[in-house]
């Protein structure tokens, strides 16, 4: 069982329950979902000279939401980050949103998730340059995660933070004083002050719709936690960075108007189960499609692309020569062998498949 099934068999309930309430982007990614690695989105054919069979391999729709693709960007994504790794300790740093703002968060995401990336990282450079915790300028690597184990909608970024900052005027390395970075109290507070600064400025009208309890009284609760040289932290991450909410081996079954997919209790870390109605599964899945074009990872500090000069330094102070990363992609698919999947000969490519004309979204649903 697999998300593109799933919709096959119920997206036009679906469709038919929401209607016009369905956001553009949720319309591209169930699109995509269902015309990934089929003859809609054409292919190649294979001969197989050993079996005598023909093969036909389709091609992937490469949507950041779809379960089937983006795992071979996760590996080459995470094997950048490692290459960036200083030799210091690192913490991941958690900024969540009261469960409060998560409604009006759901309704107006860009803006939401914006304000927590800017909220964020502000909070964090503006305690690290305090001599008190660090003395310098930070450089950390920011997640967009909004989801629970149980598809829940819950927002909130990882930031990935080396233990100190670099003090550019002196040329040297602060180690932090704090045993976990900065105190987090201080830092939820300066978090919470700009959020709800950032969210005033920019979307005054939003702004009047929230209680202002919520500024006064809830709390934006950070966590810090010690996570070694980093290697393992950014290895979780890298699970977020171009997958989507839920893999297909999660799913159990989908029957009787109902799918069940497993989940890892956080308290206990053992496997448990989930029931839900399919029109329930699906808006719990679809509701953490990201708004197009808007970026999951971001780079901070002197790990930003504009400050390479910076970065530079960072490196040379530490000793470590930058690695040049070669695009080998091309080369890679020119030279890849396809094997047989019965025999494992080499195939040969015997035909193209071309993709079929693109339309509108909703068009397309409607045909499927």
């Amino acid at each position: 069982m697999d998300i593109a099934r799933i919709f096959r068999k119920h997206i036009s309930e679906y469709l038919d329950k929401f209607g016009k309430k369905i956001p553009y982007n949720h319309l591209k990614a169930i699109n995509d979902i269902l015309q990934c690695r089929t003859a809609e989105l054409g292919g190649e054919i294979y001969y197989c000279e050993n079996c005598k069979k023909f093969h036909y391999s389709y091609h992937s729709c490469k949507n950041r939401h779809c379960p089937k693709c983006g795992s071979k960007d996760s590996a080459k994504w995470l094997t950048k980050q490692k290459e960036k790794l200083l030799p210091v300790d690192y913490f991941m740093i958690t900024f969540t949103l009261p469960s409060e703002l998560r409604n009006i968060c759901r309704s107006n995401q860009k803006s939401f998730y914006s304000a927590l990336f800017q909220a964020a990282a502000w909070a964090l450079k503006t305690m690290l340059k305090d001599p008190k915790y660090a003395g310098g300028e930070a450089g950390f690597t920011a997640v967009l995660h909004t989801w629970s184990r149980q598809l829940i909608f819950h927002p909130h970024g990882h930031f990935i933070v080396p233990g100190g900052a670099f003090d550019f005027r002196n040329s040297c390395w602060n180690q932090s004083h704090h045993k976990f970075l900065i105190p987090v109290k201080a830092l939820s507070k300066l978090y919470r002050m700009k959020f709800e600064e950032i969210i005033k400025t920019k979307s005054p009208k939003l702004y009047d719709e929230i209680p202002s309890s919520i500024w006064r009284e809830k709390a934006f609760i950070t966590h810090s936690e010690f996570v070694g040289k980093g290697e393992a932290a950014f290895t979780y991450l890298a699970k977020y960075v171009y997958r989507t909410a839920i893999s297909n081996n999660r799913i159990i079954s989908c029957k009787n108007g109902k799918v069940t997919f497993s989940y890892k209790d956080s308290q206990s870390g053992k496997l448990k189960f989930c029931t839900v109605r399919v029109m329930e599964f699906i808006r719990r899945f679809l509701q953490h499609t990201l708004p197009a074009g808007f970026q999951k990872v971001r780079y901070y500090g002197f790990l930003s692309s504009a400050a390479k000069n910076k970065w530079e330094i960072v490196l040379k102070y530490w000793g470590i020569k930058a690695k040049k990363t070669e695009n080998q992609e091309a080369e890679n698919v020119q030279s890849k062998k396809i094997l047989c999947r019965h025999c494992s000969a080499e195939m040969n490519l015997r035909a193209s498949i071309l993709r079929k004309p693109r339309a509108p979204p909703q068009l397309l649903i409607k045909i499927n």
